[in-house]
């Protein structure tokens, strides 16, 4: 299939990817899937992929052996440049598990490998979702106990967790990312003590998720963590741990990037900050290069409010850098082209800053340094309700037609009866479980 989905122009959100559109059905309604054993689509299992082709036949092998029994699918997003796809389409044929592509072509890969999840999602027609790695550091033998879980405690996620009775991280090369993984574990538990109390693995890419039970069109993952934004963003869920042993990679090279982890920061700082107080500190820090800037101008002789006019553009591009990656981020579109108008917004404000510059200098004597960081503290208000309402402003989605509104909106799901009759009666047992308060 050719990609050419984007992201909304306005509100920055993964649109559906274009495709004939699987939908949750009714509870007492059975979803008939070609190929699959039994009435009812069990489980869909989401594997995102990039540049995994000489792990493609073994990984489905494995997932068509631990799902034997279980009426599941397998959807492959696709991010590679190196014949995955073909050899998706090759290897398919050869196992009893239904398999779906979506590949998304250079260019088209919006969020990264959250992004793919997020589209996965949208193409998932089970009432469960199970996000894995192409890599088979997840061992797929680990499904049929998510699944059992979630049907046995009514649980809405499930985390694959290395930390637990039963888990261990040795497939983790080397000591830096052990560190690396350990800290920004305990970096988003501090970050979040009380959504995530009791999550032993916040950082696990091995999951199970309730669809009906959290709004997945409503996330918006840049980066590879989206069981974070996820347990972060969604409303009160039930959440179970079972305990896996995190395998060494099958092949290929990992994705994991100092570019990635880049994002995670910014997407924990995001969804931890309100968006108003990013744009007041990002709006804190382009103080620096007007003070600074109008004071060296006055110095070298020009009029100080030529040198705050001047001084001025340099903040604002500075503001622009720094609202562009924190506050409104991954907004489609050419930055060139929103640039003017943020510029003009922002000099705009000069009409409310010159005049009581001139007042505070001219009339009553105030300094020019102390004058300059008086202005912009009166007008950065009004900027910020300017900029966020013509430059970045959203436009509300109505949901697609014929879906239902997930179930959280209402009140936590609770297993229904279509969902309590999926998994055969051996569910693993010594599980450990632990809620995640809202």
């Amino acid at each position: 299939m050719s990609a050419g989905e984007q992201p909304d122009d306005h509100t920055g959100m993964l649109r559906r990817p274009d495709l004939p559109r699987p939908r949750n059905p009714p509870d007492d309604e059975p979803v008939p899937v070609r190929g699959v054993r039994g009435p009812h689509l069990q489980v869909s299992v989401v594997v995102p992929t990039r540049n995994e082709v000489h792990n493609v036949a073994p990984l489905l092998r494995r997932l068509d052996a631990a799902l034997a029994g279980v009426a599941g699918e397998v959807i492959f997003v696709d991010d590679s440049d190196d014949g995955t796809q073909r050899e998706i389409e090759r290897v398919r044929a050869t196992v009893r598990l239904p398999v779906r592509i979506h590949h998304r072509a250079a260019g088209q890969r919006a969020g990264g490998l959250g992004g793919a999840v997020t589209e996965g999602f949208a193409l998932c027609a089970a009432p469960f979702a199970v996000i894995i790695d192409g890599d088979l550091q997840h061992p797929p033998e680990t499904i049929p106990d998510l699944l059992a879980a979630a049907v046995r405690d009514g649980a809405d996620v499930v985390v694959a967790s290395r930390y637990v009775a039963g888990g261990s991280a040795s497939g983790l090369s080397g000591t830096v990312r052990h560190f690396v993984s350990s800290g920004s574990n305990l970096l988003c538990r501090l970050a979040f003590p009380r959504r995530l109390r009791g999550v032993s693995d916040v950082m696990s890419g091995f999951f199970l998720v309730r669809v009906a039970a959290v709004d997945t069109a409503g996330l918006r993952p840049d980066g590879y963590k989206i069981l974070l934004e996820l347990l972060a963003t969604a409303g009160q869920l039930r959440v179970r741990e079972v305990g896996y042993t995190f395998a060494e990679r099958h092949a290929g090279a990992s994705n994991a990037s100092m570019t990635e982890g880049l994002r995670f920061a910014r997407r924990l700082f995001a969804l931890r900050v309100p968006r108003a107080a990013r744009f007041a500190l990002v709006g804190a820090s382009g103080t620096a290069p007007n003070l600074l800037g109008t004071a060296a101008l006055h110095h070298l002789g020009l009029h100080y409010l030529a040198a705050a006019i001047i001084a001025t553009q340099a903040a604002i591009a500075w503001n622009f850098v720094g609202c562009e990656l924190l506050v409104w981020d991954r907004r489609d579109g050419s930055r060139l082209r929103r640039y003017p108008t943020f510029a003009l917004l922002n000099n705009l404000d000069l009409v409310i800053r010159l005049p009581l510059l001139a007042l505070l200098v001219g009339r009553w004597g105030v300094g020019v340094g102390i004058a300059t960081l008086l202005s912009l503290a009166a007008a950065v208000l009004v900027r910020y309700l300017v900029v966020d309402r013509l430059v970045y402003r959203t436009r509300p989605v109505p949901p697609p037609t014929g879906r239902r509104a997930p179930r959280h909106l209402s009140g936590r799901a609770r297993p229904t009866a279509r969902e309590r009759t999926l998994v055969p009666a051996a569910a693993a047992a010594g599980e450990e479980a632990t809620d995640a308060p809202g």
